[in-house]
């Protein structure tokens, strides 16, 4: 019988999370398992992945077989790693100390990367939503020169439309009050 470390499926549709387990080679995917040892979320930025160091690394000492996103998954946390250095030290090419001093460097080095990462993607994401913000602002600003524009034009034109009716009201004035007065010369 073989063991393998692998994914199982959960989730919704297109939103997918996984947990981490070990099961028998010949069951299905999503069913029978032996031991969970873990999650990996895909879906965060960067992907959240909880497992449990201890028993991952106690299945592999047992000859569990990972698959391939298992293994990356696995790499990335430094199981397979720390199995390296497990296998040196049993071939007696390190001592103990040794091993244990390298896999610490190497935890705290990936640890920087991990923080730089996570620090370089808030960062540009507050750099988007400043330019998004500026772009919006000189949109808006845009819109209202051009809603100032359209209100001074038609205020401009009501003036003038107010202009002429005065203009023709004060013609048609003059032209009332001219009668009356050719009627007033001709009386006298």
């Amino acid at each position: 019988m073989s063991v393998k470390m692998r994914l199982a499926r959960h989730g919704r549709k297109r939103y997918a999370f996984y947990h981490i387990v070990v099961a028998n080679s010949r069951a299905p995917r999503d069913g029978r398992y032996i031991e969970r040892i873990g999650s990996y979320n895909p879906n965060t930025n960067p992907a959240t992945i909880d497992l449990d160091f201890d028993k991952a690394f106690d299945w592999l000492e047992k000859g569990a077989q990972p698959t391939d996103t298992v293994r990356a998954i696995l790499s990335y946390k430094g199981v397979l790693y720390k199995k390296h250095l497990a296998g040196g030290v049993k071939k007696g090419a390190m001592t103990e100390e040794e091993a244990e001093r390298k896999f610490e460097a190497w935890m705290t080095e990936k640890e920087s990367k991990i923080q730089a990462k996570k620090n370089s993607l808030s960062t540009q994401a507050d750099k988007t939503r400043k330019q998004q913000l500026e772009a919006e602002a000189k949109v808006n600003e845009e819109r209202a020169a051009a809603i100032a524009a359209k209100t001074s034009a038609l205020a401009a034109e009501a003036a003038a439309a107010s202009a002429a009716e005065e203009a023709e009201s004060a013609e048609e004035a003059a032209e009332e009050a001219a009668p009356e007065a050719t009627e007033e010369n001709t009386e006298a």
